[in-house]
């Protein structure tokens, strides 16, 4: 058969961005529902080299791709520079974001208007799960140096490598 019916539609992509230091629940509810909506979702992770994280960009990225394997469709990879340009790079039409709270939402509008003014890309907002509308991968940080409970909040993968890399450095202090 030749003709438009032959021909297999475009794969429906997007892309969730962050720097996932670490990846929390909240960060993987996102991602699921992505997944359930695209035919394939990018996971990037950012890499800002003036920012000294817990865990490097390739511990990240493991971790992710070891808690987003269950997908099927979501595939994890690094960027530095413009999400515009991570898109461009791979036909990415829409950039997906959760929203925590009403603060969350003007900085996000500033950058989706940018990154639509630059290329194109659109952005969806999606709603927190409000189980996670607190949840920040800063606070997780916070709460288990000080030796705060933080297993609901991270997958068990992620709360071991968590716990082992605030005891490797308080060791070292």
């Amino acid at each position: 058969m030749n003709g438009p019916e032959s021909e297999e539609p475009p794969l429906r992509r997007a892309v969730c961005p962050g720097s996932f230091d670490p990846v929390t629940n909240g960060h993987l509810d996102i991602i699921a529902r992505a997944s359930k909506l695209y035919d394939e979702v990018y996971v990037a992770v950012m890499i800002n080299k003036s920012k000294q994280g817990l865990f490097t960009v390739e511990e990240r990225i493991g971790l992710l791709r070891q808690v987003t394997a269950k997908y099927g469709n979501v595939k994890v990879e690094s960027f530095h520079g413009l999400l515009v340009d991570f898109c461009k790079q791979r036909e990415i039409p829409a950039i997906v974001k959760g929203l925590r709270a009403v603060s969350d939402f003007d900085y996000e509008l500033q950058m989706a208007q940018m990154n639509n003014g630059l290329s194109g890309v659109e952005t969806l907002f999606v709603p927190t799960n409000p189980t996670y509308s607190f949840l920040s991968s800063s606070l997780v940080k916070e709460v288990a140096a000080w030796g705060g409970d933080v297993s609901h909040l991270v997958p068990p993968l992620v709360l071991d490598a968590l716990r082992e890399r605030l005891e490797s450095r308080r060791g070292s202090d």
